[in-house]
């Protein structure tokens, strides 16, 4: 497999998405939001009563994850993925009534995330699991927008430059998790022959 390395802009479009395939690698640069469970459930409860939301979901990136405390002179402490297909059950809303366009966890994805991803055009990206020092690093600014309350839950807009991050599922259907294991699937043996 060939894998392209792609420098993309948050608030991310149309366009953009059309180009990117499961498997690429992204350099990811602009403003992005944290957003866990709690943080979920009362963005859905807001706009199930119709009230202004924390931020402008249209074209947003939403990343699953709460950072540790900001250790002296740091921006943010450690920030890794959550699981993400724990946030399948608002995902959909979101992306189907508010426009969000991308999300970045770690972990698969139910079938109904997948198709809702090809309808109303969203990718999901995977952060590696386990760099979360090295991740914190490409955050360059952190600004709380809403819920202090949650503590690390809470939701907060990321200025980010050139955070890494890979295709999982693109809006053409592909999961780059069943393309790999395929593609394992059928080599593993090749390797090993004499």
């Amino acid at each position: 497999m060939t894998w392209t390395t792609i420098r993309l802009y948050t608030p991310i479009n149309d366009s953009d998405l059309e180009t990117l395939k499961a498997g690429d690698r992204i350099l990811l640069n602009g403003e992005m939001y944290t957003a866990r469970d709690q943080a979920h459930k009362r963005i859905i409860e807001s706009m199930e009563r119709e009230m202004p939301l924390p931020f402008d979901l249209q074209g947003a990136t939403i990343f699953y994850a709460g950072p540790s405390p900001a250790p002296p002179g740091k921006i943010i402490g450690s920030v890794g993925p959550t699981t993400s297909i724990r946030m399948d059950k608002y995902a959909l809303e979101l992306m189907e009534k508010a426009g969000i366009k991308a999300m970045i966890g770690k972990g698969g994805r139910s079938p109904e995330f997948r198709e809702a991803c090809k309808k109303y055009k969203c990718v999901y990206f995977s952060a590696t699991g386990g760099i979360a020092a090295l991740l914190s690093q490409k955050v360059k600014s952190s600004e709380l927008v809403a819920y202090e309350d949650l503590g690390p839950e809470a939701i907060l807009k990321f200025r980010i430059e050139d955070f890494p991050v890979i295709v999982i599922n693109d809006i053409h259907g592909n999961d780059y998790y069943e393309i790999g294991s395929a593609s394992f699937k059928k080599n593993k043996f090749d390797r090993f022959v004499i």
